[in-house]
């Protein structure tokens, strides 16, 4: 998501109808209650005409009103919202950009009986791809791949972009075993992106680090340990995942 979309979503539409005829609904009881009141007080009570003009002004005059403000007010809360989740959002991929990211997995990091995993995922020899094809495929690479993470990672974990080629992938809950599994199916899943700008095969891969948690971490903490691992990863080759060994 780029930008804000206009258009409100059916269920808001729906919302809104539901308000505006409860609102009118109430409105023309009131103006019944009041009706009949009034002319039981000072007239010989309510007639027909008067009930009528009770129930069909209050249509007449506030429907409109309520509709116009009902619609302004759900535009009003659909663009807030919008706002809200384009400020945790990366504008190129989608994925949490990396103050969100990171916020998530500080919450997460600061129970004391919890343990997960962060992984660091860097795009291998991504400068070649820009300056071979341009950096408009450089982002059309960088898509492809937070959208390998989202398909892999799904509900299992959180996916983000910490900056330029370089994205994280925290597993709440996850021991070693677990994380190195779900590594090792990023970078395959990576591996098997069919990326060919201007109809020239250009293979993707990643190299991961990682490092795991069982008490209280900041996210500086974990990211650095993760990095170490990452850089290690680089220099036994690249396109590989490299962890601390289970205790």
């Amino acid at each position: 998501m780029t930008g804000l979309e206009t258009a409100l979503p059916k269920q808001a539409w729906l919302w809104i109808y539901r308000k505006t005829l409860l609102i009118m609904g109430v409105s023309v009881a009131a103006s019944v209650v009041a009706t009949v009141v009034f002319m039981g007080t000072f007239s010989a009570g309510v007639n027909l005409p008067g009930l009528v003009i009770a129930i069909i002004l209050p249509i007449a005059l506030g429907g409109p009103m309520t509709l116009i403000f009902a619609i302004g007010t759900e535009k009003m809360r659909h663009a807030n919202d919008q706002l809200g989740r384009l400020a945790t959002l990366d504008g190129l991929t989608g994925l949490f950009n990396r103050r969100a990211f990171t916020a998530a997995v500080e919450k997460h990091c600061a129970s004391p009986h919890r343990q997960g995993v962060l992984l660091v995922i860097d795009a291998d020899h991504f400068k070649s791809v820009n300056d071979r094809f341009g950096h408009d495929q450089g982002d059309e690479a960088l898509r492809d791949i937070a959208h390998a993470l989202e398909l892999t990672v799904g509900r299992r974990g959180l996916s983000g972009r910490l900056g330029g080629e370089e994205f994280g992938v925290y597993l709440p809950d996850a021991d070693l075993g677990r994380a190195e599994g779900m590594a090792d199916e990023i970078r395959r899943s990576i591996n098997h992106i069919d990326f060919t700008p201007e109809g020239v095969a250009c293979p993707l891969s990643v190299s991961i680090g990682g490092a795991y948690h069982n008490r209280p971490a900041p996210f500086r903490e974990l990211y650095r340990a993760a990095d170490e691992w990452l850089y290690s990863a680089k220099q036994q080759g690249r396109d590989r995942v490299a962890l601390p060994q289970a205790a």
